[in-house]
């Protein structure tokens, strides 16, 4: 009898208040209790049910006929529904919500939260969930570079960038230089693949090409500079930081929006910025 999986199991006993299961081969099993208000009123002795099998509120094994949001081996994205002294815990679809251990949060969650984990048995022997994912993820996706996909940030590392769940089953990562200042976990985004490792792991990013991407970002730069009087105090010499926070871009693809401004006679430099023409 495997805890967090859909499973067939007979029926060996009736009671009045359910009925008890096991497997047909292993008559020595401890049988796990159905309750009375999940069966059919034709249920009896020697008929197989698929069920899944779980502790309740008490610790004790039971079996219901539900099929949770996941199962064991799989990754979903479930709500938070309650934040408590000693963790979270996330809808999966029984009675029993599904704890979420402090020490197993990658970020600190919030009733109302969407989280992606996996399953797993603790030291008691009970199901949890977990936020440590990223290895989890396959690196066999179909996506090649220039493909178009959704992913979820699961992860923030200030020296690498953002760790992604594609199609919340395949590894990606938004570099670096490519995060907007605000990302945060749970986002999710349109990206673009930009390479696919020899590992099979995707590096993406939330811009278009270049030469497409370059247009949109002068027009943000250009718009900015109409609502702030025609004059921004940014130029060459201004920090990543400070570029990325007004700009949600990085340095160098400010200094390509910039020139190409400068080209096309928009703009100029002057003492400390950019001045607008």
């Amino acid at each position: 009898m495997e805890l967090g999986r859909m499973q067939f199991l007979e029926i060996v006993k009736m009671t009045s208040f359910g009925a008890y299961l096991n497997h047909k081969k292993d008559k020595n099993e401890e049988a796990v209790l159905l309750p009375k208000k999940q069966l059919n009123d034709d249920a009896k002795a020697g008929h197989m049910l698929e069920v899944f099998v779980y502790r309740d509120s008490k610790d004790r094994m039971i079996a219901t006929v539900n099929k949770p949001k996941i199962l064991m081996d799989e990754l979903k994205v479930l709500k938070v529904a309650e934040t408590t002294e000693i963790g979270a815990f996330l809808d999966w679809g029984l009675e029993k919500d599904l704890f979420l251990p402090f020490k197993e949060q990658t970020v600190k969650v919030k009733k109302g939260d969407r989280v992606l984990v996996s399953l797993y048995i603790d030291k008691s022997d009970r199901i949890c969930a977990t936020m440590n994912v990223y290895n989890q993820l396959r690196t066999d996706s179909p996506y090649k570079e220039n493909d178009k996909v959704k992913a979820m940030v699961i992860s923030i590392n200030k020296e690498i960038g953002a760790f992604v769940a594609v199609d919340e089953q395949f590894q990606g990562l938004i570099p670096l230089h490519e995060l907007p200042f605000d990302i945060k976990y749970g986002d999710i985004v349109e990206a673009r693949v930009t390479k696919v490792k020899e590992d099979g792991k995707l590096d993406i990013s939330l811009r278009d090409k270049n030469y497409m991407q370059m247009d949109k970002d002068a027009e943000v730069i250009y718009a900015k500079l109409s609502r702030k009087g025609g004059f921004l105090p940014y130029n060459d010499k201004s920090s990543p930081e400070s570029i990325r926070k007004e700009f949600n871009l990085s340095k160098n693809a400010f200094k390509t929006a910039v020139g190409r401004l400068l080209k096309a006679k928009k703009i100029c430099f002057i003492k400390d910025g950019i001045q607008k023409l």
